[in-house]
């Protein structure tokens, strides 16, 4: 081997060991910080947290007033809501409906992306800060667990699970609405990126195949979008270092050194 090449291998080498060493450790300690930045963005106490649970108001806007909507934001429920939509091809008729506090309806999706948000940390809390690894698989393995729990934890908020309407009329929010809707009508809040989402279906039996039209109104919620920009800064982080991690992997002839 050139001079060149010791040089430059030896030079790796040290980085190598710098990497193992130091920066994968001030990298969790980096991201540990936004993510407990992330937790207090959500509206219920996550990880110890003793701060109480938030409680907001929104008012929803729709197309040509279609939907209207006043809901109360408390945690991860709708705690109260006053619901009024225009029936379709029935001029002039208006159905109301609205949420009472002692039925709230559970938004899951601001659940799931907490529970994976909180075993984020956990992965990270689990690594004594002063560890030395020995290898890139260490690493790579733990990131590859906090990555996974983050992309599933923004994913909640980002990307609704798809309900068929069968089961959406069935599904245990619908026994939140008082009245209750005619058979022919139910709705559905969900969360999509930095919005809360009212949707309307209104079914109709033709030839016995059920087809539904639906309409929809929609509101900002402010706490969403902090929360998702924490995420997505934590996860391009995480990549970073899971990145030059990588790098170092290729050399399976590399040793630390203490």
């Amino acid at each position: 081997m050139a001079d060149s090449e010791k040089e430059e291998a030896h030079n790796l080498q040290k980085e190598f060991e710098w990497v193992l060493h130091d920066e994968v450790h001030s990298s969790l300690v980096q991201l540990r910080g936004l993510l407990m930045e992330c937790a207090q963005a959500f509206p219920s106490p996550l990880f110890g947290s003793e701060q109480q649970y938030k409680t907001d108001k929104f008012v929803f806007s729709g197309h040509h007033d279609q939907v209207k909507c006043i809901t109360t934001l408390t945690g991860d429920s709708i705690t109260t809501a006053e619901v009024t939509f225009k029936i379709q091809r029935q001029p002039n008729a208006i159905m109301k409906t609205s949420i009472q506090t002692d039925h709230p309806w559970k938004l899951q999706q601001i659940q799931d992306a907490a529970n994976h948000l909180q075993q984020a940390i956990a992965h990270i809390d689990n690594v004594d800060p002063h560890y030395c690894f020995k290898t890139s698989d260490e690493i790579m393995h733990i990131l590859g667990n906090i990555l996974g729990c983050l992309q599933r934890s923004r994913t909640s908020l980002i990307v609704p699970k798809k309900k068929a309407i069968d089961d959406l009329i069935k599904s245990r929010n619908m026994k939140s609405l008082n009245p209750n809707l005619p058979e022919n009508l139910a709705i559905s809040f969900y969360i999509q990126s930095y919005k809360l989402v009212l949707a309307v279906y209104q079914l109709e039996s033709t030839h016995g195949s059920v087809k539904y039209d639906s309409q929809q109104a929609e509101c900002s919620i402010p706490w969403l979008n902090d929360a998702l920009v924490l995420l997505t800064v934590s996860l391009q982080l995480c990549q970073r270092l899971k990145d030059k991690i990588c790098v170092f992997s290729q050399y399976k002839d590399f040793t630390v050194g203490f």
